[in-house]
């Protein structure tokens, strides 16, 4: 027993090269398959192309490094201790790119290991989970920004309130002296509704109001610009 166990945590046994190069093609179209997925999954400005490629690079080194420890246990228990004391401080700006980080760590992992079959149909089904819940991760609201002199910041707050039937979110109001910002979060599908029952848009029918300044309409979006 105890000579099984010595040779086990002391196996320095290498890899074949066909194992290598096979676990690392299979490594690399996995990685451009989530960069691809990453991709198509983002609109306009949410999309980072760095971090895409990190993507791509995380699940590269990932499977390297399993193939590196996948026959020495005392090798893994030693990576596990080294690794361990790397502290990542980058922000994730979106819960999506959580995602992502994990299916990268994830592929690498199953590709340094030689199940291929585990991560093609891993992939392919989260994939499919992804598409089908966009919506939920999706930004559909927009922010409605006025500025006006500060006499007729109850005339604006009125207005808002009876064009949107009550139903608007009131997100920040900004007062001086002299002026005032009233910003407000309007979902897509309440913006269309109201300009549809009331024949005018939002923003025609708060600048005709004399006092007002600016009305800016603009998406809002949960990512921090990169």
């Amino acid at each position: 027993m105890r000579e099984f166990i010595i040779e086990n945590l002391t196996n320095t046994e290498s890899l074949q090269i066909t194992v290598i190069l096979m676990n690392n093609i299979v490594a690399l179209v996995t990685a451009f398959f989530i960069m691809f997925t990453y991709k198509i999954s983002y609109d306009g400005s949410a999309y980072s192309h760095k971090f895409n490629i990190s993507l791509g690079s995380v699940t590269i080194i990932t499977a390297m490094i399993m193939s590196v420890i996948s026959n020495n246990v005392a090798l893994s228990l030693g990576m596990v201790g080294a690794l361990s004391i790397i502290r990542f401080r980058t922000a994730v700006k979106d819960v999506r790119d959580a995602t992502y980080i994990f299916w990268a760590i994830a592929a690498g992992i199953g590709c340094g290991v030689s199940q291929y079959a585990l991560i093609a149909i891993g992939s392919v089904f989260l994939l499919l989970f992804l598409f089908l819940t966009k919506k939920g991760f999706a930004s559909n609201k927009k922010l409605l920004v006025v500025q006006g002199e500060l006499d007729v910041m109850h005339r604006i707050e009125a207005a808002v309130d009876n064009y949107f039937d009550g139903k608007v979110h009131f997100s920040m109001r900004n007062v001086t002296e002299t002026s005032c910002e009233l910003v407000y979060s309007v979902g897509e599908g309440l913006l269309e509704k109201a300009a549809k029952d009331k024949q005018m848009d939002i923003t025609e029918k708060l600048i005709k109001l004399e006092g007002v300044k600016r009305v800016n309409l603009v998406d809002q979006k949960d990512e921090l610009t990169r």
